[in-house]
C-alpha cells in the first residue's frame, strides 16, 4: 500500500497533515509544533503493514523541517498499529568519515 502525506492545517510553527493510503482513505495522522529552538511531532498510523514506510516517508520530510533551524532539537513520538517508531538519526558525513 503507497502512503502519502495530505496537507489539512499549516501555519509557519504548525502543521497537521492527514496520512492517506493509495484509495485516499485517511488512515493516520502527523502533527508538528515548532518552538524557537525544539520542534514536536507525534503521529499515529492504522496499518501495521506499512511500518517501513511511514518511516522512509517521515525521515526525509523531518530532515528538509530541520535544515529550517540547524539547532533545532527534534522530539519524536511516532506509532504504526501501537507500536512506537524508532527513527535514524543521519549523522554527519564528516563525523562518520572518521570513525572509518
Amino acid at each position: 500500500m503507497q502512503i502519502y502525506f495530505s496537507p489539512e492545517f499549516l501555519k509557519e510553527d504548525a502543521q497537521v497533515l492527514n496520512i492517506l493510503d493509495d484509495n485516499d482513505k485517511a488512515v493516520g495522522y502527523m502533527a508538528f509544533l515548532m518552538e524557537e529552538t525544539k520542534m514536536y511531532v507525534y503521529g499515529q498510523l492504522e496499518e501495521e503493514g506499512v511500518y517501513e514506510d511511514f518511516k522512509d516517508l517521515v525521515n526525509p520530510y523531518l530532515q528538509g523541517l530541520s535544515k529550517i533551524k540547524p539547532k533545532l532539537e527534534v522530539y519524536t513520538y511516532l506509532t504504526v498499529g501501537g507500536k512506537k517508531v524508532e527513527l535514524e538519526k543521519k549523522e554527519d558525513k564528516s563525523k562518520s568519515e572518521e570513525k572509518s
